[in-house]
């Protein structure tokens, strides 16, 4: 649980770490991958994880296509939250575990409870809060409501790149991981804009943080908590994100939330709780009957 707690709470920085490294989406992921795939290697070498890398070649196949969904999530994520503010984007991120049940029943065949589904459309009624929809009317500018969408996309591509790491990481996740970050060095070197950050500055410290702390430590805590805890308690604690990263928004830039932003936020609440705990509504007495 302490590793889980760990994990959350560096995880909910990680908008922060990307705001302050003021770069353009693609380079701040591009970087990103670069410093985690060499915080990974290491990891690897130093525990023996690597050996038999090339063996498996399909699941080396489906971690690059899976790498490449979750690098365009982190470019599309970033880029919405420029648009609009860290916290509000990290609540209507937060739509990605419905987005998984949504694919798994479309193309994985994965049949889903009526519960779930419900679930899931009070959840995705909360993203719709969360976003502030009297601000969109009240005029907050195109740039906000494309910052909304693009978050959106972000949590739909998260929400395929998780389902279909589950699929393939349960021997070695470890090495899906490492894979998915040399994915993103390959992907995007080309259109990063190196020569923006080829000067010494604070940068490099953000940057250096978002490889070696989010997509280095955090994916290290979380491999190795997962397997040790109920669902229930991950389902609890995956919480713990949005509210540091709330937090931090407020502490850092001043913004604060709406009421109609905080009713979103207990119905995303709900709706996880709904489905990672297996609520089921109630049925009226004619239909038990």
């Amino acid at each position: 649980m302490l590793q889980l707690f760990i994990a959350e709470v560096l995880i909910g920085s990680v908008g922060v770490f990307a705001h302050e490294g003021g770069q353009d989406p693609i380079t701040t992921v591009f970087f990103r991958c670069v410093f985690g795939s060499v915080f990974l290697l290491a990891c690897g070498v130093a525990r023996g994880q690597l050996r038999g890398v090339f063996e498996d070649r399909a699941l080396l196949r489906a971690a690059v296509l899976s790498g490449v969904l979750l690098v365009l999530n982190w470019v599309a994520l970033f880029a919405g939250m420029a648009r609009s503010s860290i916290g509000v984007s990290t609540l209507v991120y937060h739509f990605f575990p419905f987005a998984m049940i949504v694919i798994a029943a479309m193309f994985f065949g994965e049949r889903a409870h009526a519960g779930d589904l419900a679930w899931t459309a009070l959840a995705f009624v909360g993203v719709a809060f969360a976003a502030d929809p009297l601000k969109l009317f009240a005029g907050a500018g195109p740039e906000y409501a494309l910052g909304i969408a693009l978050t959106f996309v972000a949590a739909v591509l998260c929400g395929a790149s998780l389902l279909l790491s589950r699929r393939i990481s349960r021997e070695r996740p470890f090495l899906v991981v490492l894979v998915q970050c040399l994915t993103g060095v390959a992907m995007l070197g080309p259109f990063a804009d190196v020569a923006a950050v080829a000067h010494a500055g604070t940068h490099w410290l953000w940057l250096t943080g978002l490889g070696l702390v989010h997509s280095g430590i955090c994916y290290v805590l979380f491999y190795s908590a997962y397997p040790r805890l109920p669902v229930t308690t991950i389902a609890v604690m995956a919480f713990i994100y949005p509210v540091v990263t709330l937090l931090l928004d407020y502490v850092l830039y001043g913004r604060t939330l709406a009421p109609v932003q905080l009713a979103g936020i207990a119905l995303i609440v709900l709706g996880t709780l709904g489905v990672n705990l297996k609520w089921r509504w109630p049925q009226p007495s004619s239909a038990r009957a």
